[in-house]
């Protein structure tokens, strides 16, 4: 009785442990773009989010200047999902009247790698959209958690 009774103690110690991170980062650094992403999500029920930021700058002399570093907060966050090893977020950003109807939409899907709880790595894509020539992107990326 002893041993079933500290065995499930410790079994919900560790269950408590997992549902403590709350903050993800993510961000690359390629011929393409250069980013990085924060976001934070509130540790009870529902996992709301209480923050977001990021900023990311695009290399490609083909984008337009008003595309060449945005900064991104709580509006431009549009998706989220953070469950079993898995990690996606969403960004839309369309900067009103100065993009001329141009939007650029990025993607970030990651996943828990080998033991560390902490590391992710995955691949992002971004899509700007709406003038004669789409630009788009993709590679790999690192991600965490707090």
């Amino acid at each position: 009785m002893r041993r079933t009774i500290l065995a499930l103690t410790v079994l919900c110690g560790a269950t408590q442990a997992a549902h403590a991170d709350s903050r993800f980062f993510c961000s690359a650094d390629d011929k393409d773009v250069r980013f990085t992403i924060e976001s934070g999500f509130e540790a009870k029920e529902g996992h709301r989010l209480n923050h977001f930021r990021g900023a990311i700058m695009i290399k490609s002399a083909d984008v337009s200047p008003v595309f060449k570093k945005v900064v991104f907060n709580s509006d431009q966050f549009t998706q989220n999902w953070s469950h079993a090893g898995e990690l996606r977020l969403a960004m839309f950003y369309d900067g009103g009247d100065e993009t001329g109807g141009q939007t650029l939409d990025l993607v970030i899907a990651a996943d828990q790698h080998g033991k560390s709880a902490a590391a992710f790595s995955g691949t992002y894509e971004l899509v700007i959209e709406g003038a004669a020539k789409p630009f788009t992107a993709s590679s790999k990326i690192s991600c965490g958690s707090k």
